[in-house]
């Protein structure tokens, strides 16, 4: 399956539009991590930990969109884009939705 943000194919034709998709991922992010990246923002650097976290959830939420469009006998998703909040009263909650156009491509 083809996953773009473009909202095209170069070379291809979209033959026929399933319709909008989501991917959406809710991940808590634990203390331990919290600390880690307290100590590097004091430091300086990158929080390998959050930075692994965020792609884990990406990847989780394209994962799930490309499921519902297969689903939907899509071939493709065009238009792809991917929001990120926090959430949570301690904002210890990141939520990452990937959205798209599920198309059949001729």
């Amino acid at each position: 399956m083809i996953l773009t943000t473009t909202p095209t194919i170069e070379g291809r034709t979209i033959v026929e539009y399933k319709g909008v998709v989501f991917g959406e991922v809710i991940a808590g992010v634990d203390f331990l991590r919290d600390i880690a990246a307290s100590i590097r923002n004091i430091v300086g650097g990158r929080s390998g930990s959050y930075e692994e976290e965020l792609i884990n959830a990406r990847e989780q939420a394209m994962d799930e969109m490309r499921q519902r469009a297969q689903s939907m006998g899509a071939d493709a998703v065009v238009g792809i884009d991917i929001d990120y909040e926090v959430l949570g009263s301690n904002n210890g909650m990141l939520m990452v939705t990937a959205s798209g156009t599920a198309v059949r491509l001729g």
